[in-house]
């Protein structure tokens, strides 16, 4: 989603909110999109929250709110596919089945996966057409139902790691991530190989921001903590997780 567009639909969310002093929702949205609509929303009166689902959700719905609504209801579901241990379907698998329903990726949050189950985060707009639409995950006989149990199947485990950088360009960022030289990270960048929330990199003058969750092809998945330590000699310091 472009950031523009990101920004209008943000406020279109809170402007509605408080013109009918009604509860609306917006979302799922990346790390990245969800610290940019904190940032939008500052100067707005209504309160805002963001829940995906379960505590620690990568993907999350923006919920804006009148001051009278005390709670926070939001309409996400859990939907709990179940199938023969012995089958091996990844995230791919079932993200690509259900956008081959005609469903948009704001409408599916987290996808948590392990051997013979796997629990999908969705509106609840959505949840009885995925009831009643998939039997089939990338060829594999899926069951599925509403809701989940606990325990949740575990997501990617995160590590929690500190280096410096000269700045927040994508190509310095990615250099500290990765243990690349500048030269390295400028390649795989102009290469199509990095993704910043979800989306290639283009630009190596691109800034990379808290909240942000990036890939590199063959080293892994980060997520940007914080960028605003400097050291004695005027490097940033950058906190991040990896998933491992």
């Amino acid at each position: 989603m472009e950031s523009e567009l990101l920004r209008a639909r943000v406020k279109d969310t809170a402007d509605i909110c408080l013109k009918t002093s009604r509860p609306k929702f917006f979302g799922f949205l990346s790390a990245g999109q969800a610290v940019l609509a904190k940032q939008i929303l500052e100067n707005f009166v209504c309160r805002s929250e963001f829940w995906g689902g379960y505590e620690g959700a990568e993907r999350v719905m923006l919920g804006c709110f009148p001051e009278w609504a005390d709670g926070s209801d939001f309409p996400v579901c859990a939907v709990t596919f179940t199938y023969r241990k012995g089958d091996s379907l990844s995230h791919r698998d079932f993200l690509g089945s259900l956008m081959a329903l005609g469903i948009t990726r704001e409408t599916v949050g987290d996808i948590l996966i392990e051997q013979g189950r796997a629990v999908a985060f969705v509106t609840a707009e959505i949840k009885d057409y995925i009831l009643n639409q998939i039997t089939k995950i990338g060829g594999t006989g899926v069951t599925v139902s509403e809701g989940c149990k606990e325990p949740l199947p575990a997501s990617d485990r995160l590590e929690e790691f500190t280096d410096t950088c000269a700045s927040e360009r994508i190509d310095c960022v990615v250099s500290s991530l990765c243990g690349y030289s500048r030269g390295k990270a400028a390649e795989v960048i102009s290469q199509g190989l990095v993704t910043v929330n979800s989306e290639t990199a283009e630009k190596l003058s691109k800034t990379v921001a808290a909240g942000d969750v990036i890939s590199v092809r063959g080293k892994g998945k980060f997520h940007i903590d914080s960028l605003e330590t400097r050291t004695k000699k005027n490097r940033i310091v950058i906190k991040y997780k990896k998933y491992i």
